[in-house]
């Protein structure tokens, strides 16, 4: 599934309240510039049984007081097995996810700092990080345009 077509299962599984489907619509142009950044159009996320995602908190080098928690997005299965999570647990599996998904999914989730995919296949060690700071920014900012262009005034050049 190529991202527009991502995008519109995005809308239409949004819930049909009479404002969600075009919340929704008016943000994906934000989320399709992060994903066009990434490599591949699905990834392999951890999760639990109750469908939650698997967050792993990072610790700082050198400075321990200093965490951030993250999601790993995994380009093949194969490479969620190399990657630092026991496969054997049986109350996490691996599920792949739309790109789009991840990236709207993120925007909810207010305890997690960023989702580092893995673009690569066979090196879980570079990724590439996206930050939830940043994309609630780019949404920010497409729909702060979009409030301007609704409320802006056309005025005509012969007004005078």
């Amino acid at each position: 599934m190529d991202l527009d077509q991502q995008t519109q299962a995005l809308v239409e599984g949004a819930p049909q309240d009479g404002s969600t489907p075009q919340l929704v619509e008016s943000i994906a142009p934000a989320l399709k510039i992060l994903a066009q950044r990434l490599r591949h159009l699905q990834y392999y996320v951890m999760q639990t049984l109750d469908d939650s995602w698997v967050m792993t908190t990072l610790g700082h080098r050198t400075e321990s007081e200093i965490e951030k928690n993250v999601i790993y997005a995994f380009p093949t299965l194969k490479d969620v097995a190399a990657g630092p999570f026991a496969l054997s647990d049986p109350n996490m599996i691996a599920v792949p996810v739309p790109v789009m998904d991840i990236l709207f999914q993120m925007l909810a989730m207010t305890s997690i700092y960023s989702i580092i995919f893995f673009e690569t296949p066979g090196n879980v060690t570079i990724g590439t990080e996206v930050q939830r700071a940043e994309l609630e920014t780019l949404v920010h900012q497409f729909l702060q345009s979009q409030v301007d262009a609704d409320t802006q005034v056309n005025i005509p050049s012969d007004i005078a």
